[in-house]
């Protein structure tokens, strides 16, 4: 349990015993049974884990055994910084990469936005599917670390032009990395996932 601002936070934690990095990942849409168990989170932390990082996952506020509850997103980005912290507190000297799937792919982006401005070592941001067409991310990502954003070209919940159009307008570094042929929850697609990241991690 972590302490959070609406109260303790529920999360998962993998030390690793020669860390190189560390790797924490935002869940999708608490309302739309988004929790830090969902199998795209799940995939994500354990291809960090294979590629040497410790790890945080985390429910937020209202979720499983976390306190509190739904906060409009900007609660969720507060979550997510305290979780943060609590992570490099116990593991300072390394550099951090944030990960995020759907809804937590737009509370990944601020929340690394909000750690940048604070100085923190941010390795890389991952937005998977982020949902930016119904969460405001405008001026509130980082504008050094780089952005992987993986999208499904098969995606029902995301809209996928949104997003190729939303990425278009970044002025920060990133890369736009398109998955033919499937659905938002990468069904059949997680071992490809898994492949897009696991090197761009090493």
């Amino acid at each position: 349990m972590i302490e959070g601002p609406a109260g303790a936070l529920e999360g998962l934690h993998y030390h690793h015993p020669e860390a190189k990095g560390l790797a924490i990942i935002c869940h999708p849409h608490p309302l739309f049974d988004g929790t830090m168990h969902n199998k795209v989170v799940s995939t994500l932390q354990r291809t960090a884990r294979d590629a040497g990082f410790s790890t945080l996952r985390f429910n937020f506020r209202g979720v499983g055994q976390s306190a509190g509850q739904y906060g409009e997103g900007q609660g969720e980005i507060d979550d997510a910084y305290a979780a943060a912290h609590w992570l490099l507190k116990n593991h300072a000297e390394l550099p951090l990469t944030v990960l995020g799937f759907s809804f937590g792919g737009c509370v990944a982006g601020c929340l690394a936005g909000r750690l940048e401005k604070e100085g923190a070592s941010l390795a890389r941001l991952f937005m998977l599917a982020p949902s930016v067409e119904r969460f405001d991310v405008e001026n509130k990502l980082p504008l050094a670390c780089p952005i992987t954003i993986i999208q499904p070209d098969a995606d029902e919940v995301v809209t996928p032009a949104r997003v190729y159009a939303w990425a278009e307008t970044l002025d920060q570094s990133h890369e736009l990395i398109k998955v033919p042929e499937c659905s938002h929850f990468f069904h059949g697609k997680l071992t490809d996932l898994k492949a897009l990241i696991q090197p761009r991690l090493e």
